[in-house]
């Protein structure tokens, strides 16, 4: 088959054509970062620069039309946040598309909509309200000591307030006053994350993972697979319930005494790729629906070990937990690092230096800019 992946930048789709090609695919990519970490993989036969699809989506959709058309493209499979402009147009594309419509993501995507949908089938969240104004946030902290405070769109957790006092998110809402809000209960305990490939409600393949080392407070960059059948059972209600087909993520939360609640939900490619991909039959999860439920053959770690030295290593000395860093360092794979395939492991500084050049020049975050030309915000 002829796959077109889109999102090169992130290692999920490094991943993903990696595996593609394995199982005897024909990879394709498209991006609009130039120099990206997945563009100078062997796994790929051709790389394609787009336009970027916050910034002009008519264009980054007649580019991906004539890329499918030329290459007869079988599949195509978003990746990132890319993935909201395709679902808007996706029924103007000449080939499978690997994802739900516009107006199913928005439920998953928005975290207030994800919460009411959530509450619907029945299943366990934090206590939450919408914040559209002061009164909204007084009402919050009337109701719950601790809160949590994040956009309704938002992704890395870089707005996030975790246990905010009221000064602080009263100024939040009044730097972002036209911004909608949601405030959770806080609730201590262990975070945990999900990955699933889904049809039509069924999974073919599950992973969920702890978050022990994170860039920033917000995405995981260690990874190795953990049983967890509470977990699981979530996830698979929500799918059947949802009808849901494509990629999905869960953050969930667990307490000292086992309950777990969910926070969020990624309806895109995760960081789980990585583990899943060690399964010979991970790309069959892809496309064999009626595939039984994989999940990874072992319990290795794995790791983004320059994130690890750029984010986790200044925070390990903070914390003064430099023995587990150290240990983990040591023991967990690089999920760029292929021998067989080494450039994009000796050239992702490229990208890397992308995004701190895009940040200066917008006043963000590296983080943030690592979406900057992908991400919706809700737009029309």
């Amino acid at each position: 088959m002829n796959i077109l992946l889109t999102g090169g930048r992130a290692p999920a789709a490094l991943e993903l054509a990696r595996a593609f090609h394995r199982a005897g695919h024909t990879v394709f990519m498209a991006e609009s970062l130039r120099g990206h970490l997945s563009q100078p993989s062997n796994a790929i036969k051709a790389d394609f620069v787009v336009p970027a699809p916050r910034q002009d989506r008519d264009a980054f959709i007649v580019a991906l039309k004539k890329i499918i058309e030329e290459n007869k493209i079988d599949v195509l499979i978003p990746t990132c946040e890319e993935i909201f402009h395709i679902a808007m147009r996706r029924d103007e594309l000449p080939c499978t598309v690997f994802a739900e419509p516009m107006n199913k993501l928005i439920q998953l995507h928005n975290k207030w909509e994800f919460v009411s949908t959530a509450v619907d089938y029945g299943l366990s969240i934090p206590e939450t309200t919408l914040v559209k104004s002061m009164d909204n946030l007084f009402h919050a902290f009337t109701n719950w000591r601790k809160i949590v405070l994040k956009p309704i769109y938002s992704r890395f957790a870089t707005r996030t307030l975790i246990l905010a006092t009221l000064k602080q998110a009263s100024a939040t809402l009044t730097a972002h006053p036209n911004s909608s809000w949601i405030a959770q209960a806080y609730i201590s305990g262990t975070e945990i994350c999900t990955y699933s490939v889904c049809h039509d409600g069924r999974m073919a393949a599950h992973t969920a993972y702890q978050s022990t080392f994170t860039a920033g407070q917000g995405a995981a960059i260690v990874f190795q697979h953990i049983e967890h059948p509470a977990i699981f059972n979530w996830v698979k209600t929500f799918v059947a319930r949802n009808h849901f087909t494509g990629q999905i993520a869960f953050d969930f939360i667990q307490t000292a005494d086992g309950k777990i609640y969910a926070l969020e939900c990624n309806p895109r490619a995760t960081s789980g790729v990585h583990l899943l991909a060690s399964n010979p039959r991970f790309i069959e999860a892809f496309l064999r629906p009626q595939l039984d439920c994989i999940t990874p053959i072992d319990n290795s770690s794995y790791m983004l070990s320059t994130a690890m030295l750029i984010y986790a290593l200044p925070a390990a000395f903070k914390k003064n937990n430099i023995k587990q860093w150290i240990k983990t360092f040591l023991t967990s794979n690089d999920v760029i690092l292929n021998f067989k395939d080494p450039l994009p492991f000796l050239l992702q500084f490229r990208s890397l230096l992308a995004y701190l050049k895009l940040a200066h020049e917008k006043g963000i975050s590296p983080t943030e800019a690592s979406t900057f030309d992908i991400e919706w915000n809700g737009e029309e």
